[in-house]
């Protein structure tokens, strides 16, 4: 100590030479802790007292723990069940220790009941058991919104409660059957039967004959639909109407009485047709099902099919020859913007099956003979492990491998433009039937192009009324037997040409006659014949997609007809898909009128 104290006072006279006199505000300062420090050396250090006037401060709200308020409810429940039990005992005759009540609050609250003996002195918590019991008469059922199928049953307070036992069992409802390859799914179906089935049970009220309604009812919309749009467009119809006749028996007319009701005039029409007078339409004709002929004919057919003609501006976007204003006796096609008038000075070409050029001459002569190696199927894409990857029909492989079949030589899809006649407007006939026709033709390769081998026309009736086998102009390269179905055999004998062809369907057809045909732009164009009333059943059918894309024709009857065409070795019939476009367009005619179209 006496060392420390020494080291304090060298140190203060060290830093009190430099100060000035008249700082004697300093120097108190340093005498004052001078005075304080050896007090306050090994001594603890204690809080300033404050002044007495000086009030307490409040302590600052702390919120409790979910378990702190937990635990403050639990012994403020415990106090006030000590209260009750002591107010009981109280009673005379009382005796709450040892009932079932008490086993029965510990069983179901073992938990507090634990608490509580270990809190209020080996007491026990007991239920609360009601001092007057409601007779089983004074209940009341409580009926559920449903149908009345389920009731609640009100029970009094300490009684036992008895389970719901339904008096009567529920039906269960018919299920549809799943078919592979329907044309509706099973679950719009299944959807629809129960819609039909809750309609129909709030007509009849009786559960077995709705069910039996209801699938006599959905199997008449799934005969009179083809597809899953129309089966959804009939179905909807039906729901439709079954529901006006749940409204009309929920809502009765209410007859006022003939002293209340003010004198109203009425027409001698109203007092003939009596109530029903101002609601209902007669008429001659027995109303009831529509009924749909087996096929049109003459006339009617015609007028039925003119809603079906491709206007001018389809027959441009398909393709089909007009007039060329420039030349006489030539057309043009304006599919492609770069087709135009062909000519013999054209050299150069272009192979449609393999793509590669070649080169003949004025008179169409090849200049060089090379084989043509080539894919005859279309080529298709498909999605493998989430890429496309286009492959041919014919033999799978893909878009840049070599070709499967092997031509002589390389031929090409050009038309030769010149040479068309134009069908000639006739005098109206008496019914207004300018005729009904459906044709189909078959093409080979020459040297020119694509020429007319083979024409077949039937009637409305799927009879032929004219075939011919055609010999083209110039000379055959590839006869095309794989879709043509002829052989160079067949042709040895032929001298019919095509101008003998355009002036017989020049006396069969006029302007006004409708032909049926499948892209009959590319029969027209092999006929050399400008007819503008077609009716394409490419486009009565569309692709979904659109131009260009194209659905083939035995795709066709194979979805709407279930029928199989073009399946034979030996190639297309001609005769064959001109008879398919007839029906097709009279399986439509037929689906249109059941829709009252």
């Amino acid at each position: 100590m006496t060392r420390m104290k020494n080291a304090l006072r060298s140190l203060m006279k060290n830093i009190l030479r430099p100060v000035k006199k008249n700082n004697k505000s300093v120097l108190e300062k340093f005498a004052k802790q001078e005075k304080i420090l050896p007090q306050t050396l090994g001594r603890q250090r204690t809080a300033h007292a404050g002044s007495k006037s000086t009030e307490k401060k409040s302590a600052a709200f702390v919120r409790m723990s979910p378990a702190q308020v937990m635990h403050n409810r639990f012994v403020q429940l415990q106090k006030a069940a000590q209260r009750g039990q002591a107010q009981r005992s109280s009673r005379p005759g009382n005796v709450l220790s040892g009932t079932s009540n008490g086993s029965m609050a510990r069983a179901v609250a073992p938990s507090l009941t634990d608490k509580a003996d270990s809190l209020g002195g080996g007491l026990k918590r007991l239920a609360h058991a009601p001092l007057k019991t409601a007779s089983p008469a004074q209940s009341k059922p409580n009926v559920l919104s449903g149908g009345g199928r389920k009731t609640i049953q009100t029970v009094t307070k300490g009684s036992k409660r008895i389970a719901y036992t339904p008096t009567a069992t529920m039906m269960q409802r018919p299920v549809i059957p799943t078919e592979y390859g329907s044309k509706v799914p099973t679950n719009i179906r299944q959807r629809y039967l129960n819609l039909f089935i809750d309609e129909y049970a709030k007509v009849t009220g009786n559960e077995e004959d709705s069910h039996k309604k209801g699938l006599e009812e959905e199997k008449i919309v799934y005969d009179r639909s083809s597809t899953k749009n129309v089966y959804l467009n009939v179905a909807v119809n039906a729901l439709k109407r079954l529901r006006d006749q749940v409204q009309d028996q929920s809502s009765p007319v209410v007859k006022q009485s003939t002293l209340a009701r003010p004198m109203q005039k009425l027409s001698h029409e109203a007092m003939l047709a009596g109530k029903q007078g101002m609601k209902t339409s007669y008429t001659l004709n027995r109303t009831g099902k529509v009924t749909v002929p087996d096929r049109y004919r003459g006339a009617e057919l015609y007028q039925k099919l003119k809603a079906f003609v491709l206007t001018q501006k389809q027959l441009e976007e398909n393709g089909f020859p007009m007039p060329c204003p420039d030349k006489h006796c030539c057309a043009v096609s304006a599919r492609d913007e770069r087709s135009k008038i062909l000519t013999t000075d054209r050299t150069e070409r272009t192979c449609c099956r393999c793509g590669a050029r070649f080169v003949v001459s004025l008179k169409g002569k090849y200049a060089v003979k090379e084989e043509c190696v080539y894919h005859w199927g279309k080529p298709w894409k498909k999605k493998v492990c989430r890429t496309w990857i286009t492959s041919y029909s014919c033999c799978s492989g893909e878009s840049n491998s070599e070709g499967c079949c092997v031509g002589e030589l390389h031929v090409s899809d050009n038309k030769n433009m010149s040479g068309f006649v134009k069908t000639l407007p006739r005098t109206p006939p008496y019914d207004g039937n300018y005729g009904v026709f459906a044709l189909d033709c078959e093409m080979a390769h020459t040297t020119d192009g694509i020429e007319l081998i083979r024409v077949t026309v039937v009637d409305e009736d799927s009879q032929c009324v004219y075939e011919s086998l055609v010999k083209p102009d110039r000379e055959v390269i590839d006869y095309n037997t794989r879709f043509s179905g002829i052989k160079e055999s067949d042709m040895a004998d032929v001298t019919t040409t095509i101008r003998d062809v355009q002036a017989v369907l020049l006396s069969m057809f006029s302007a006004q006659t409708i032909l049926l045909g499948h892209s009959l732009e590319s029969d027209l164009l092999a006929l050399k014949l400008i007819h503008y009333t077609v009716v394409d059943t490419s486009q009565v059918f569309p692709h979904r997609l659109g131009l260009p894309y194209k659905r083939a024709l035995r795709n066709l009857m194979a979805e709407y007809l279930k029928k199989i065409i073009q399946d034979s070795v030996d190639g297309h019939d001609s005769m064959e898909d001109a008879v398919a476009c007839v029906e097709l367009m009279t399986w439509k005619l037929k689906e249109d009128a059941k829709l009252g179209l």
